[in-house]
């Protein structure tokens, strides 16, 4: 199966996000996501028309997330920036925004208070005709009940974190399991659970020891045929940065037209 082959177009720190699309198309990319909440989307989507790129999705920030789960104000200032988020994608014709649930290897219990606010993040972004995709982290039990609460909603879908899956909950067929609701995917490595640490390293592919050949099994068996989407940055090993911003891209389009392969 063909698919589409992207990467986060803020995968170079500091790095100037237009000429990154620029560089991406030129080695054969087809799509990106960027991060954040306030950053000129407009001008990103205006050059990626022009280049022939598919603007695929905006994550939305996530630090302070499990705020939403408790009692008080603290949730306020991430969670509006959710919404920006999403009102940016509105404005973009972004289709999807990515959200995390949690973080942390104890995060707070899922409330009712908490899932009210999910409730209102779902109807704002389905007012807006943007979907909502949820990704996999640490946590079994919040994800399993949010997508069993707006199962039938279709602006509710699953972001696929093959990194995430190995290094917190190796075993889980997070695939499998939101199959009929898996939209999207990030892809990167690492060297699998470590409690003792946080393993979600995000390096390239096959610097890690991750199988990819089974995640392509496991896509291929539930018909997925969106996107194969890095999220990996040229921060997270010095040999990465040591050998320049156009010699990483390279590398990223290398790797993952080999994970396409599989």
């Amino acid at each position: 199966m063909q698919r589409k082959l992207g990467t986060n177009a803020d995968c170079i720190k500091n790095g100037d996000i237009c000429e990154t699309l620029k560089k991406i198309k030129a080695l054969g990319f087809d799509c990106f996501f960027v991060n954040g909440y306030d950053a000129d989307f407009v001008t990103y989507k205006n050059l990626a028309d022009e280049l022939g790129l598919t603007f695929e999705f905006i994550h939305a920030p996530f630090r302070g997330i499990n705020s939403i789960w408790l009692e008080g104000d603290e949730y306020k200032d991430l969670y509006d920036k959710i919404c920006q988020s999403i009102d940016a994608a509105a404005a973009c014709s972004v289709p999807v925004v990515i959200t995390h649930l949690s973080s942390g290897w104890q995060p707070p219990a899922v409330s009712e208070l908490g899932l009210s606010r999910f409730d209102a993040l779902v109807e704002f972004a389905e007012q807006r005709g943007v979907i909502l995709a949820f990704e996999n982290l640490r946590t079994y039990e919040n994800l399993m009940m949010i997508m069993e609460r707006y199962n039938d909603r279709e602006n509710v879908r699953f972001c696929y974190d093959c990194g995430h899956e190995y290094c917190y909950t190796h075993g889980v067929d997070w695939i499998k399991i939101f199959g009929k609701k898996l939209i999207c995917t990030h892809i990167h490595d690492n060297f699998g659970y470590d409690r003792s640490c946080d393993p979600d390293i995000h390096i390239l592919p096959f610097d890690g020891t991750l199988d990819y050949a089974d995640m392509m099994r496991r896509l291929d068996k539930v018909g997925y045929d969106g996107s194969l989407m890095l999220e990996v940055f040229n921060s997270t090993k010095p040999e990465y940065a040591a050998i320049g911003e156009d010699n990483f891209l390279a590398e990223c389009a290398e790797r993952i037209k080999k994970i396409a392969e599989s």
